[in-house]
């Protein structure tokens, strides 16, 4: 067997295969179908400062290759966290990483200070595709100074493994994920989902509530692929590629493109145990040619 180890800031991979926010739950849903602590990373639901109810139904579509989602972030907030469900998760034997989301930075800072605090959680991931409310709506990190103030009042409170996870919807995704290095991002993780609609057109209506949503699933991936080898080309910390895997040469495809590990999302909902299929595949890849690990094949695309 190859050597699948990979690090991540102080993060320990036992292997490069990570689950996104938001398609795998707590872990623990998934524990009937794979034993979950053989995953590199579970990356658990959206957290944020308090309460929240998400946004109104229908919030979720399916679309050729994908699908759309604007669930809103729901969950119960940040102490019902603390206090509810890491009992229950601080045992699983992986990385269990937060994903922390807010609509000011304050939110954000108090959000990631209460989390520092949890012994068994060794990393959070921000999510800056948030609007920022006090800002008129934009999304903290669809500019530079947006991402940049996030992640330094962020990093300014957390002293922990910290992973900014970036929105496709810019212009030169490469530029924020600098921006987010350099005001302390040990990694960055890309791509959040895509911006898009779906219409009913008997009902000459939007089919979500919202009527726009987040794109993911298969038809994301070649926009995926090209801004994580832009972004893997323009940053010294460890980039996390995401978006459309489906299965394990999905996979190898991004770790050829740059990134050091990878999240499996919507195709967790097709197959709970795609994890596993994924990582298998990764390691017969590294046999069948030659590699002794996986850090051979990071960014080894022949251009």
């Amino acid at each position: 067997m190859a050597d699948l180890n990979i690090k991540i800031g102080d993060l320990h991979l036992k292997n490069p295969v990570m689950t996104a926010s938001g398609t795998f739950g707590y872990g623990e849903e998934f524990s009937d179908f794979i034993d979950i602590s053989k995953i590199g990373g579970i990356i658990v639901k959206g957290t944020t400062l308090h309460h929240r109810e998400g946004n109104d139904y229908p919030r979720m579509a399916e679309t050729p290759s994908g699908m759309l989602n604007a669930v809103g972030l729901q969950n119960k907030g940040v102490d019902y966290f603390i206090n509810h469900i890491y009992p229950r998760i601080k045992d699983i034997q992986t990385n269990m990483i937060v994903n922390v989301s807010g609509s000011a930075i304050e939110d954000y800072v108090k959000t990631a200070e209460a989390i520092n605090e949890l012994e068994h959680i060794p990393a959070i991931e921000l999510n800056i595709s948030c609007p920022n409310v006090k800002q008129g709506g934009m999304a903290f990190g669809v500019t530079c100074n947006g991402a940049a103030e996030v992640v330094k009042a962020v990093r300014s409170v957390y002293n922990k493994t910290l992973i900014v996870k970036l929105s496709p919807n810019v212009t030169d995704i490469a530029e924020i994920a600098k921006a987010a290095e350099a005001n302390g991002a040990d990694s960055v993780s890309l791509i959040n989902t895509l911006l898009g609609m779906a219409i009913n057109a008997e009902q000459r209506k939007p089919i979500l509530s919202t009527v726009t949503g987040g794109l993911s699933g298969a038809a994301v991936k070649p926009i995926a692929l090209r801004m994580v080898w832009q972004v893997s080309k323009a940053v010294n910390i460890p980039v996390i590629g995401l978006g459309g895997i489906m299965n394990w040469k999905d996979a190898v495809e991004f770790l050829l493109a740059g990134a050091s590990a990878i999240q499996i999302g919507t195709a967790n909902f097709i197959d709970p145990t795609i994890t596993m299929k994924v990582n298998d595949g990764i390691n017969d890849y590294l046999n069948r040619h030659g590699f002794k690990s996986v850090k051979d094949i990071i960014g080894a695309l022949d251009v």
